[in-house]
């Protein structure tokens, strides 16, 4: 079996050729938690949609220097463009909702307040929140080998949001009473999907969405919870439009031709 290569994001250029000092969480990660050593391998990414191959050079208490010797251009972003509109949750099970759309392919995720959503969040503590929600969505993009790392916007009002639907998108509003399948609801262009929070969305809020442009849809007949919804619909959206059916496509035609 082949060793894990740790992944690093890093927020700059990054060429073949380059020899650099990590910061220090990312030392600290590489050298004293996985005590990785000179010679090691790493990946490298940084949202140019490339992932770079290097290998450490020198590594002290205070500073772990890499090489960048190669790069690649995978195919592991998704063709279907999702931006997650996901309100507000408690504790873990927002970053739960985060790190599974990251693993499943979005590519943009806009924190919403929703009327019935129990947390609020102003000034300072919304910010740290903030910074605290990229984080967990960088690691997820480390974790499953983006080669991005999904921007997450800074909280704002449902209202506001569902004011930004283009005219080139389709905008999805996860409702447990709709009678209208994801799985056969046509797609056109790249996809805004809005899940409620832990109560539901208001009345006011369907309307909203409603006149804004944007279209109930359902998983089936049973409520799932405000964390596992998104990543769910995801997946069909993925399987229906997106990189899974691209793998599903290319698995049949393998079948056929037997190669």
């Amino acid at each position: 079996m082949a060793a894990h290569i740790p992944r690093i994001y890093l927020p700059q250029p990054l060429s073949v050729d380059d020899t650099f000092n990590l910061p220090d969480a990312k030392r600290h990660h590489l050298a004293t938690v996985l005590r990785l050593a000179p010679g090691d391998r790493v990946t490298l990414f940084n949202d140019s949609g490339f992932e770079y191959d290097a290998r450490i050079e020198t590594a002290t208490r205070k500073t772990l220097a890499v090489h960048v010797v190669d790069y690649a251009a995978p195919p592991r972003e998704s063709v279907l463009e999702m931006t997650l509109v996901q309100s507000i949750l408690g504790g873990d099970r927002m970053d739960y909702a985060l790190a599974k759309a990251v693993e499943l392919g979005v590519q943009r995720i806009q924190p919403v307040f929703a009327d019935r959503g129990k947390i609020k969040l102003t000034g300072q503590r919304a910010a740290k929140k903030h910074d605290h929600w990229q984080a967990v969505v960088e690691a997820a993009a480390e974790q499953s080998g983006r080669l991005i790392r999904p921007a997450v916007a800074a909280p704002d009002k449902l209202a506001t949001t569902l004011g930004w639907l283009a005219s080139d998108r389709t905008g999805l509003v996860l409702a447990p009473t709709s009678t209208a399948p994801l799985a056969t609801t046509a797609i056109a262009g790249a996809v805004d999907l809005l899940i409620g929070p832990e109560s539901g969305l208001s009345q006011a809020e369907v309307k909203t969405a409603h006149e804004h442009g944007w279209h109930d849809t359902s998983l089936g007949p049973r409520t799932l919870r405000a964390e596992t919804a998104g990543p769910a619909a995801i997946s069909v959206l993925q399987a229906v439009a997106g990189d899974f059916a691209d793998r599903a496509a290319d698995a049949a035609c393998e079948s056929i031709t037997g190669d």
